[in-house]
Parts: C-alpha cells; structure tokens; sequence
C-alpha cells in the first residue's frame, strides 16, 4: 500500500467530502472495516480522484449519476454534498439525475431526487423556479 497515495486520498476525501463525513467514515472503522477505509483512501481518492483529464466536479458529478443509477442512496447523498463543494449547482445536478433516469430507469430517478430534496433541505437550499 502506498502511504503517499492514501495520505494524499485522505487530504482529498476531505476536502470534497467535507470532514465530519470523513471523521464519521475514519471514526466508525474497526479492526474488520480499517483496511476498507485505508482501501479507499489510497485507490478511489488517492490515486483515481487525483489523476488529470477532468476536473474535480466533473469526477462528482460522474460519481452522482453512477451511484444514482445504482441506487446507492447514502453514498449518493455524501457525494451530492461533495459535488456542491466541488462548484457543481443545483441545476447541473438536476440535470445529471434527469440524465442518468434515461439511463438506469424511473425508479433510480426518483429516489435520486428525494435524496437530493433531502440534502438541499438538510443544507438549507432551493432551486430557484424557471421564468
């Protein structure tokens, strides 16, 4: 494992999913769970995250619509969070979940939406209507 790519993740982890997301996943690891933060740490955000080509929001919007089509609703919303702190608006994440409904179905959709409603609620946002 290399600890450069897992330190250099976690700096980054942090810095799109925001601490208290990353102290709750680091804090709640055990001896069975530790090698799948560190994991995670070092390939998703310490090598995959970090590599060139696209930028940071484009990558989060990408994983938004991915974990939309999965119905992966809790990681989902943790990267709806980090997509806004990645400069992403609320009318290019809409955008992403209506695209990615083409795509994984109604279903997946749906509930991609009540799970960002849930989160702009949470964070005190709104879409601004049309006109």
């Amino acid at each position: 494992m290399s600890e450069q790519d897992k330190q250099a993740g976690l700096a980054l982890r942090t810095q799109v999913m925001g601490e208290a997301f990353v102290e709750r996943a680091m804090g709640g690891a055990d001896a069975f769970s530790q090698p799948l933060q560190d994991w995670v740490n070092e390939h998703a955000w310490g090598s995959t995250w970090q590599r060139g080509g696209i930028e940071l929001k484009t990558r989060s919007l990408v994983t938004c619509a991915m974990l939309a089509v999965l119905g992966r609703s809790t990681e989902l919303k943790g990267h709806l969070r980090g997509a806004l702190n990645n400069g992403a608006t609320l009318s290019e994440i809409r955008e992403v979940l209506l695209h990615a409904g083409v795509y994984g179905g109604a279903p997946a959709a749906v509930e991609a939406f009540r799970v960002a409603r849930e989160l702009m609620a949470e964070m005190g946002l709104e879409m601004e209507a049309a006109g």
